[in-house]
């Protein structure tokens, strides 16, 4: 007896343990859903991202051109609609279902693909108008969900929160591609996008299980679609995130148009190598998810912006770098690749929760949109100017240019408030909203 109460004792401490060891806002059943919907669906996404091109490939015979396009029809919408949608979801009061809608729809517009594979009817103007349309439900996704994230979360927990949403985006970086390869060998490319359209389908079920108050919309005046921009010109802290953002974009697209390049013809390095190199990239991002809330607590919001910044930015210079034996190029590639990606998930963590405090409520969505807006209308900038310096210049010398450019983007947050920073400010009054 005495021996069977020990065990159930022990069992308990055991319990108890691993309750401890969760983080405090998964043993909430709201976030839980939320988080977990949102962790099945970026999964989900990275499926896409492989399952969409091959099915234009391998089934439908796409050439260079063709798959420009499609990448074009993908990338649009984040370009085009992210400012006028943000300004739609400020002012509605409902935007949980919103998000659940497009969740809805995604699924639908991925499953009208294996069957239209099925009639033999399946084309690319389809695909193009299915990457159009996710894009454009992502870009309407994302636009309520800063909202209904700041719902959920209280200021104290942006960080803790946004280390797990990022956390999940860097599990997905590492297994969602393998997945997708996998489901493409067995069940082709159509088929392997049912896998996505159920995540999906999941991202909704999860929603619909909460019910926080939402914001309370914003009121339709004049200068609403152009509001949130020009708060941003106003507030000193968002304009240095602004100006900094988009010179890494443009230079960090320069060095990812020719990266794949410049590593498999210059470097002779194979496509399984390259794959190795990406994913030691998803390991460095997971790693800064989980060490970014003990950053941020050790040093500050505001140092750990530079901080991301400069991890991010300067391991990069080790890949113009790269020479000498094979063994060696490689492990410089390695480490440039893992140290990056833990640079890129403490700015992401650390700045969202800037972010997340110093918008005003009845403008966030606007304010957000209108910052996608200039990081996705960066990079075709970006990758334009990188491809025609690589061609005039050469590989090498144009990623010497891509890499310093982005380092020195730190240049636009040094004079800013942001290296003052130390800990998450109250949320800015709404006063502070331009008429």
């Amino acid at each position: 007896m005495r021996k069977a109460r020990a065990g159930a004792g022990a069992g308990m401490w055991a319990g108890a343990g691993i309750r401890q060891r969760i983080p405090a806002l998964l043993r909430e059943r709201t976030f839980r859903s939320y988080w977990t919907g949102r962790t099945v669906s970026l999964v989900g996404d990275e499926i896409s991202l492989i399952a969409i091109p091959l099915a234009a490939v391998l089934v439908l015979g796409a050439d260079a051109a063709e798959m420009g396009w499609l990448k074009a029809a993908e990338l649009l919408p984040a370009l085009l609609l992210n400012i006028p949608l943000g300004a739609w979801a400020d002012r509605q009061a409902r935007r949980r279902r919103a998000m659940i809608a497009a969740d809805l729809v995604r699924a639908a517009l991925l499953v009208s693909l294996p069957v239209a594979y099925l009639l033999d009817v399946l084309t690319l103007t389809q695909l193009y108008v299915t990457a159009f349309g996710i894009g454009a439900l992502t870009v309407l996704f994302e636009a309520c969900n800063n909202s209904l994230f700041v719902a959920l979360v209280s200021r104290e927990r942006y960080v803790q929160a946004n280390s797990l949403v990022n956390g999940s985006r860097s599990m997905s970086w590492l297994a969602g591609p393998g997945i997708g390869g996998l489901l493409v060998q067995f069940l082709t490319a159509p088929f392997a996008l049912l896998a996505d359209a159920c995540t999906y389908l999941a991202s909704a079920r999860f929603l619909a299980r909460i019910d926080p108050v939402e914001p309370v919309p914003a009121p339709v005046g004049k200068g609403h679609f152009t509001a949130g921009l020009r708060w941003v010109v106003k507030e000193p802290s968002m304009r240095a995130l602004f100006a900094w953002s988009g010179t890494i974009q443009f230079f960090n697209y320069m060095f990812h148009t020719l990266f794949v390049l410049y590593v498999t013809v210059e470097l002779g390095l194979s496509a399984g190598v390259l794959g190795a190199i990406l994913s030691a990239g998803a390991v460095g991002g997971l790693i800064g998810a989980v060490s970014s809330g003990r950053i941020v607590a050790r040093f500050g919001i505001g140092p750990s912006i530079l901080c991301g910044s400069v991890v991010f930015t300067l391991p990069l210079v080790l890949v113009p770098l790269a020479d000498g034996p094979l063994p060696l190029v490689v492990v410089t590639l390695f480490a440039a690749e893992f140290l990056s990606c833990v640079g890129v998930m403490v700015i992401d963590i650390a700045s969202a929760s800037l972010q997340m405090v110093l918008i005003p409520e009845a403008i966030r969505s606007r304010v957000m949109g209108a910052f996608r807006t200039l990081n996705h209308g960066f990079r075709p900038l970006g990758a334009l100017l990188g491809g025609a310096l690589g061609a005039a210049i050469g590989l090498r010398p144009t990623l010497w240019i891509g890499t310093a450019g982005a380092v020195l983007a730190i240049l636009w947050l040094l004079p800013s408030p942001i290296p003052a920073t130390r800990s998450l400010p109250e949320p800015a009054p709404q006063d502070t909203i331009p008429a």
